[in-house]
């Protein structure tokens, strides 16, 4: 048989899996309905030759995760325990490089039912003027779920309706859509105070139960109320145990307590105890709000709040300030100088400083005044103004910053003050700009700071506005020393280093550059390649370099192995090429391209070989499975030669076989004649395999270069018709057997005759269109299969009565077994029919001969309702010649008269006495061949066949 070889892939999607419904057309879209927490299993089948890449993906049902997009590269997307979020719509796509890609999609909808929770509120209205006093209280029911969730109220058994209590009004809200059901009860009665249930219910859909919350309406009904029994807000020390108590006031029912925190969750070392929250050993990190919720589903929760105030004491500086009334950065005596001190206070209100001079407490004067600078210009700032200094001024200033609540320890900030106190200078040692330095070395940039006291430097990018390697847009120094660890060449580039005035003058801040220069070796590609060709031709391998610094003075040297090929320098180009005009057995291996500049070098690498590419095995024919014992069966296997020329005539295929779970390979060499085409299908049968076995089949071609690339494959026994959904072509005759269930595109080959009426129609059920005529034609195929095809005749309008369709099989070949002698060889023909309606005509089976066109013997007939059920019809036949079956419908009186046919065989040996029927030929036909004894025959069969 010929068989269509390079195919583009065909997809489709199958379920396993817990689904509750699965609806396959509804709006030409397949919706997958499952329970959360169940196992969600769907399969990708495909075919396409080479064998197909499958990709999953997913874009999700709601807007809150339509963004995310997860892929699994295999056949069966498994998602045990699913959820809610794990909706949407999946795809299956699959592509080989042959025409547009194959996509199938299915809706997955995920059903779930949350607990109810009943609200209460209630609205008093009063009157003007009038002692009217009313009173109405709304019961609310929320559920969460998938589908829309169905309400139901009860006031103790009683079922509640709209309209069957004057006092109750039921009703949805219109902006919440079907999820809210309220019960109204309007100007409250006694007989309203009782016990009140929802049922929320999906309507068991995917099993899940209804589920029910109550509510006891009663005069105490109230929302709740609470009181703190802290103070707000409390200032604390750092490793102190703190306790927070949240009573409840009022409430019916009691309502429940939990505390939450404003920033994010409770810290983990909480203890809690019902409305106890207690924070042992806390710390700045735990300061912030705390509230206490109280909720009973009354009215609106209740909540207080108190703020943990956790004391700290950070971050001293200081800054010296030159006269501000001269132009001049100096202290100079006589002129005003002013010492300021900061700190970061936390609370800020307890803050205090404390002078000193020389080590004795310092009081604000007419020549010396202290100020504390408003908070909200310069937070936790105090001044010392010395005016007019003089030479006893000279000598150390200590500010001491403290916390009136005292456990934290103060910060004391020293000022030296004299002839030397002078202001900050810049420079860069000559030798340390521009620095040159090499990719993944650490670095020091130095910018050497005099003056005293030196101020802390803060470096930056001077050439760009991007980040230090530290994330920070500036990074402080307090020797001036920039540290850069695994120097990168985004680093190359000019940096700034400037004084600020923290420890130091409060001054025009000085500056200074440093050029830092990073090298690193070419970045050149390939990085790797490899390249397959055959002995005697030529290739050419080529090197090019990306990026380099330094740029100037690249050389480049090809090597084999260790062995120096070629050597040379780059002028303006920027790439280098190496030929080998004619491969020998000697000039395969590793090729390496070096090119090199002072910062070292990058390579090239081109794995030059002989090997020939691996085969691909031909997934999309069903492989026939024959047997000529009871106990071992046999195996058609195909493949195709990826890239056949690429390399030398391929000369042979070793073949390695073994069972399933075993180590040992069983070898054996299949030898190839003459050149392998591309795309061209090779066949070879393995015999001898025990059922019901699986095996791994290895395959690997060999040229004169060696061995290529192995594929590897696992092959099944199966004696039955394959129900698995694959489009595969289901037609096959060698070594004795023929199946065919028409379950692939091209129905087996079987054609239809042009000299008839009308044709034959392929259908399943699933397909089948939604008019068609009742009372007539099969439920399923014959293996009970909704989605599995047969063929059948169709004989609605405009078809007549007599008119006839007919099917050719395709052409069996034939050849003798023994030349010289003359022993009968049988073979079982056997299919089988369904002919059940009212109006049924007949089916009429025949043989026809090679040479022999006009000749057709017939085989086999029936006539007339034959119940709702498929029958199996067997013939023995002995064809001395290549051969074709012929199926004949032919149609009846009326509508009702549809015939079908499914699972035609012939398998060699005759069919067994027991399963032989009476043929019941039609009278007028020419001769019985039920038993047609000619010269023996068996089925032409290459042990390696090139079928083009």
């Amino acid at each position: 048989l010929s068989l269509g070889l390079a195919a583009p892939p065909t997809v489709r999607i199958v379920h396993s899996g817990l689904a509750c419904n699965i609806e396959e057309e509804r709006y030409s879209e397949r919706v997958y309905t499952i329970r959360e927490g169940e196992t969600l299993e769907l399969t990708c089948l495909v075919t396409g030759h080479p064998r197909p890449q499958i990709r999953w993906t997913k874009t999700a049902g709601s807007a809150s995760d339509r963004f995310q997009d997860s892929s699994v590269f295999n056949e069966t997307l498994r998602i045990s325990n699913i959820q809610r979020h794990q909706g949407g719509r999946y795809y299956c796509k699959a592509e080989n490089g042959l025409g547009s890609p194959a996509i199938k999609s299915i809706r997955v909808d995920v059903y779930y039912l949350d607990d109810p929770i009943v609200t209460v509120h209630q609205s008093i209205g009063e009157a003007k003027e009038q002692f009217y006093y009313e009173r109405t209280v709304f019961l609310r029911c929320v559920a969460n779920s998938n589908p829309p969730v169905r309400y139901s109220w009860r006031r103790g058994q009683e079922v509640l309706l709209q309209g069957s209590d004057k006092g109750v009004e039921i009703y949805e809200p219109f902006f919440t859509q079907g999820e809210t059901k309220i019960l109204k009860l309007k100007n409250l009665r006694p007989q309203d105070y009782a016990n009140y249930s929802c049922i929320a219910s999906v309507r068991n859909v995917c099993s899940i139960p209804d589920k029910m919350v109550s509510f006891r309406l009663s005069n105490k009904t109230a929302s709740p109320s609470i009181k703190l029994l802290v103070d707000d807000p409390i200032v604390v020390n750092p490793g102190e145990a703190i306790t927070l108590v949240c009573v409840t006031t009022g409430g019916e029912p009691a309502p429940s307590l939990t505390w939450v925190r404003s920033a994010g969750v409770l810290p983990e070392k909480t203890v809690l105890n019902g409305g106890t929250l207690t924070i042992p050993a806390i710390t700045s990190e735990d300061a912030g709000t705390y509230s206490c919720i109280a909720n009973n589903n009354v009215g609106n929760p209740a909540k207080k709040s108190t703020n943990i105030i956790v004391r700290a004491l950070k971050k001293g500086r200081f800054w010296i300030t030159p006269d501000p009334y001269h132009k001049d950065d100096n202290i100079q005596i006589g002129r005003e100088v002013k010492i300021s001190c900061q700190v970061e206070a936390i609370p800020s209100e307890e803050l205090t400083f404390s002078w000193f001079k020389n080590g004795r407490p310092l009081r604000s004067s007419e020549r010396m005044v202290i100020t504390q600078t408003d908070p909200d210009v310069s937070p936790g700032t105090t001044n010392l103004d010395i005016i007019d200094l003089k030479f006893t001024d000279f000598g150390t200033y200590t500010c001491v910053a403290s916390l009136k609540g005292g456990g934290i320890s103060d910060i004391s900030i020293d000022v030296n003050i004299s002839s030397s106190t002078v202001p900050p200078n810049l420079t860069v040692p000559q030798e340390k700009s521009p620095l040159v330095t090499r990719e993944g070395d650490t670095i020091e940039l130095q910018c050497q700071v005099t003056g005293k006291p030196k101020p802390i430097i803060l470096w930056s990018r001077a050439d760009k506005e991007v980040a230090m390697p530290d994330g920070a847009m500036q990074t402080e120094s307090y020797d001036g020393i920039l540290r850069l660890v695994n120097v990168s060449r985004e680093m190359t580039g000019t940096y700034r280093c400037q004084t600020s005035q923290y420890n130091g003058f409060n001054v025009k801040p000085r500056e200074a550059l440093v050029q830092l220069i990073v090298q690193y070796p070419p970045a050149v590609e390939p990085t790797f390649l490899e390249i397959r060709q055959g002995q005697g031709r030529s290739i050419t391998m080529s090197c090019r370099v990306l990026r380099a610094y330094p740029t100037r003075v690249l050389t480049y040297e090809w090597r084999l192995g260790s062995k120096l090929l070629r050597t040379g320098q780059f002028d303006l180009q920027d790439s280098t090429e190496y030929t080998v005009s004619s491969l020998s057995r000697d000039s395969y291996g590793i090729y390496n391209c070096n090119i090199i500049n002072e910062a070292g070098a990058g390579r090239c690498s081109f794995l030059v070989t002989g090997k020939a590419y691996a085969p691909e095995f031909y997934y999309d024919t069903y492989n026939p499975l024959w047997q000529n014992r009871p106990r071992v069966y046999s195996y058609s296997l195909q493949w195709t030669q990826m890239n056949p020329d690429a390399v030398d005539r391929i000369l042979a295929y070793r073949l390695g076989i073994r069972q399933a779970g075993q180590q040992r390979w069983w070898e054996q060499e299949i030898t190839v004649n003459g050149n392998i085409q591309k795309g061209e299908l090779i066949t070879y049968n393995l015999t001898e395999l025990i059922k019901p076995e699986a095996y791994e089949v290895r395959l690997t071609p060999i040229t004169r270069f060696g061995e290529g690339d192995s594929t590897i494959r696992v092959i099944k026994y199966s004696g039955k018709k394959i129900l698995n959904p694959h489009p595969l072509n289901f037609c096959s005759f060698a070594a004795g057997e023929f199946h065919c269930g028409f379950e692939d595109g091209n129905i087996c080959l079987f054609t239809q005759d042009d000299t008839d009426n009308f044709d034959w129609t392929k259908q399943s059920t699933a397909t089948r269109d939604t008019k068609y005529t009742p009372n007539t034609g099969p439920n399923a195929d014959r293996t009970g299969s909704k989605e599995g095809f047969y063929m059948y005749i169709e004989t609605s309008r405009p078809r007549l009565e007599g008119e006839k369709a007919r099917l050719v099989s395709p052409v069996f070949s034939v050849a003798p077994k023994n030349p010289y002698g003359a022993t009968n060889t049988a073979y079982c023909f056997s299919f089988y029919y369904h002919m059940y309606g009212q109006h049924i005509g007949s089916l009429n089976v025949y043989l026809r001969l090679k040479g022999q066109t006009a000749i057709e013997n017939p085989l086999w007939s029936s006539s007339g309702n034959k119940g709702q059920h498929w029958n199996q019809a067997r013939v023995n036949i002995n064809p001395p010649t290549s051969f074709q079956l012929i199926f004949e419908g032919i149609r009846g009186p009326g509508i009702e008269g549809d015939i079908a046919i499914d699972d035609v065989s012939i398998v060699e040996g005759e069919c067994m006495k027991s399963d032989q029927p009476a043929n019941n030929l039609r009278s007028g036909a020419v001769g019985t061949l039920a038993h047609i004894r000619l010269i023996p025959v068996t089925i032409l069969m290459s042990v390696l066949s090139h079928q083009r």
